[in-house]
């Protein structure tokens, strides 16, 4: 066999393994094997609710040794997960000892510590194990059997939620109220035809056990129920009080400890002046309790909270991929009624079992009282029968026309019992047995009343598991952080950077380098005006961005602050241009071998400390300085090379992109920048009614607007060729027209 074949062969039957017995749960009980054999192992052993605890450990090994053989520690976190009422919106586990908490959910004790026991709500998953409604496999080993599925009596695949990474795929599920559920799946019971609109007059929306408000729209929620695929938001739950505001309940999986650090951070880079006083009073009794002291009376608690949910994880976001293995074992990403359409058919086909399981031991009982009958109307001739002869069985059948089976239960049945028969009794049972029949053979035999028994059942359920929603859906935008055009210029400022990689800020608009001092070895490389409380950008010569609100940086008194302290930058990654981008407007991004493009000024600030891509850059390439464009439509670009040539042209025909490489500005062949023989010196956008000063060495030439306008030509060409004295262009200064 070639080895690609093989490896592809290998490599699908791995990913398959994996998808369908790892990560993806079924929709038929919602869980996945881990999960599932945990569950059943825990009934196996007898470990049921109102039982007493038992060490985790013995459950663990339990699973370990017949039905899970992999990682203890893996199959142990399994466990715990489905234990904390902070995870699992229905736990599974009643747990008792240390299973973690909220502020660190990794924190539970060893397994040899804690004690477990099943929840009340797993029993809606075993109820009906025993009742022959369950398809058994082979385990491992082929010792022992395990179940394909758990019989669940609600749509548990729903109610928990769950998350999951498999080979090229992944799965996200949030969890939901259980009365919404089970009323919405009655529903479709009812209304086979009904839509996922229909349903979400029952099912609102996720329903998280942590009870933060949903603030995502009616709208976005039923894209998500519509396609399978969104991202839900979430917003902590507060309150205002006298001089205070107090947090109570905080997005699903987020912990009090890290949201009471990012406002701290917050309060100590000066964005949140209206907080005095941070305080986490969370305990036993309040699980969540943030309490803010405001600085007086008159701050809008609004606006405060309007800036945290913005800057911190008070308000997060979710994303939703409802991918599960259907009843065919396939994976695929399904909506609210295709997955509540295919639990309704497996849990159909569970109880037409189940019933049909009970039918059959109600026939078979009803053949044995026959018999026993019999033997109450002849008890002296087969007490006799029994004493006297050698084969009693073939004597039995033949003088009472029993079967087989009859002659061998009365045989089996000793005979201090059969001479304790009384036919009233035996007649009682007789009639509740074929009563019962009668009932069962009607729901088999109807659909309409199998759907009515169903219902019945899921209301039944939902009345003895479901509890009240937490989490209120109230509509909201998603919060914006405060932007430089609301809250005013700021101071002027100019942040100054060196070649080596430090950087502080004056406050002044025109302020002159010359008179700054620097480190040993050190000099200085850009500086660039701003107003404080905006952001200055970054550029490295590995085309990536990095951002800081100058309010930030040290004083130019200084010398700075090294930009490593700041960002994570690449082994290798140097400063090379520094700017910033003023609200609304565009910046031109180019390097010296001849491309570029436009970008939106409010892509290319970064809050993460490893930056992002602004521009592509290869070996030997550099960026040149990059420059504003107010208006796109309006300006020229000039773009001049170091060997003398120029072309002017709109900045309207360059592409709007927030990273890339971009297009080709001046048509300089590749085979000349090999040799170096040209590459573009400077690039620049000129306003209308602006001048160009091209310098070369003590040489310049200026040119008007009107100059550009009438030399302009298009994107990609050659260009001109300049007047003798400047084929070795240096730099190229732009004046801004008078009253700029």
């Amino acid at each position: 066999m070639p080895l690609a074949t093989f490896a592809e062969g290998a490599y699908l039957n791995y990913s398959m393994n994996v998808i369908r017995d790892r990560a993806l749960p079924s929709v038929t009980d919602g869980l996945k094997p881990v999960q599932r054999r945990i569950i059943y192992a825990m009934a196996r052993l007898g470990i049921m609710p109102g039982e007493k605890h038992v060490k985790s450990a013995r459950t663990v090994g339990e699973v370990l040794g017949k039905y899970h053989p992999h990682g203890d520690s893996a199959c142990y976190e399994a466990m715990v997960l489905m234990a904390q009422p902070f995870s699992y919106r229905y736990p599974l586990i009643d747990g008792q000892g240390n299973w973690g908490d909220i502020e660190d959910p990794k924190s539970f004790a060893a397994m040899r510590y804690t004690e477990s026991r099943l929840a009340p709500y797993a029993m809606a998953l075993l109820q009906d194990l025993k009742q022959g409604c369950v398809d058994f496999i082979p385990n491992f080993d082929g010792t022992t059997e395990e179940p394909r599925a758990l019989p669940a009596r609600l749509p548990n695949i729903l109610l928990n939620g769950t998350m999951g990474i498999a080979v090229g795929m992944a799965t996200s599920i949030p969890p939901h109220n259980l009365r919404e559920l089970c009323a919405a799946a009655v529903h479709l019971l009812e209304h086979p035809e009904a839509t996922v609109a229909d349903l979400m007059a029952f099912v609102k929306g996720p329903d998280y056990p942590s009870g933060a408000e949903i603030t995502s729209s009616p709208e976005e929620l039923l894209s998500i129920y519509s396609t399978g695929q969104g991202s839900v938001r979430q917003r902590a739950v507060w309150q205002a009080g006298k001089g205070e505001i107090v947090i109570t309940a905080l997005p699903y999986q987020v912990s009090g400890g890290d949201v009471v650090r990012e406002i701290a951070e917050l309060m100590s880079r000066r964005e949140l002046p209206q907080v005095q006083d941070i305080i986490n009073s969370s305990d036993r009794n309040n699980p969540c309790r943030i309490v803010l002291t405001l600085r007086s009376g008159r701050v809008d608690p609004e606006e405060v909270m309007n800036t945290i949910f913005a800057s911190t994880r008070a308000e997060n976001r979710y994303q939703v991929n409802l991918n599960i293995l259907g009843l065919d074992g396939n994976p695929q990403v399904k909506d609210l009624r295709t997955i509540l359409s295919e639990w309704l058919q497996f849990r159909t086909a569970t109880v037409r079992r189940r019933l049909e399981h009970r039918l059959g031991q109600v026939r078979q009982r009803l053949l044995m009282l026959e018999a026993l009958r019999t033997v109450f109307l002849n008890l002296d001739e087969v007490i006799r029968i029994i004493r006297e002869s050698d084969k009693p069985k073939p004597e039995l059948i033949a003088r009472f026309s029993l079967t087989d089976e009859q002659a061998d239960y009365i045989l089996d049945t000793k005979l201090r019992s059969l001479a304790r028969l009384e036919e009233m009794e035996l007649e009682k049972e007789r009639q509740k047995l074929l009563r019962e029949q009668g009932g069962l053979e009607e729901l088999l035999g109807s659909e309409s009343r199998l759907r009515a028994f169903i219902k019945r059942e899921i209301n039944a359920d939902a009345k003895l598991y479901g509890d009240e929603r937490k989490c209120a859906i109230v509509p909201r935008a998603a919060a914006v952080a405060v932007s430089p055009e609301e809250t005013g210029p700021g101071a002027p400022a100019t942040v100054i950077v060196s070649r080596m990689g430090w950087i502080r800020a004056a406050a002044s608009a025109d302020f002159d380098h010359s008179s700054l001092s620097f480190r040993d070895g050190d000099e200085f490389l850009a500086k660039t005006p701003g107003h404080a409380n905006e952001q200055v950008v970054i550029l490295t010569s590995r085309g990536r961005a990095y951002s800081t609100v100058i309010r930030d940086l040290p004083s130019a008194r200084s010398q700075g602050n090294p930009l490593s302290s700041l960002f994570n930058f690449q082994p290798g990654e140097m400063v090379e241009r520094i700017i910033c981008p003023p609200p609304g407007c565009h910046v031109l991004l180019a390097q010296d071998h001849g491309y570029g493009f436009l970008c939106l000024g409010s892509d290319l600030p970064s809050r993460l400390r490893n930056g992002h891509a602004a521009i592509n850059l290869q070996e030997g390439e550099a960026l040149l300085e990059p420059c504003v464009s107010a208006d796109p439509s309006q300006d020229l670009l000039v773009a001049v090379s170091r060997q003398g040539r120029m072309l002017t042209f709109p900045c309207s025909e360059l592409p709007v992109m927030a990273h890339g490489k971009g297009v080709r500005l001046m048509g300089i062949t590749p085979q000349r920048l090999q040799v170096g023989a040209d590459g573009i010196a400077a690039a620049v956008v000129v306003p209308p009614g602006g001048t160009v000063v091209i310098h070369c060495a003590k040489r310049f030439l200026r040119l008007a607007w009107r100059d550009l306008i009438a030399h302009a030509g298009h994107r990609a060409q050659a260009g001109e060729t300049l007047p003798r004295g400047l084929q070795k262009v240096e730099w190229v200064e732009v004046v801004p027209p008078a009253g700029d």
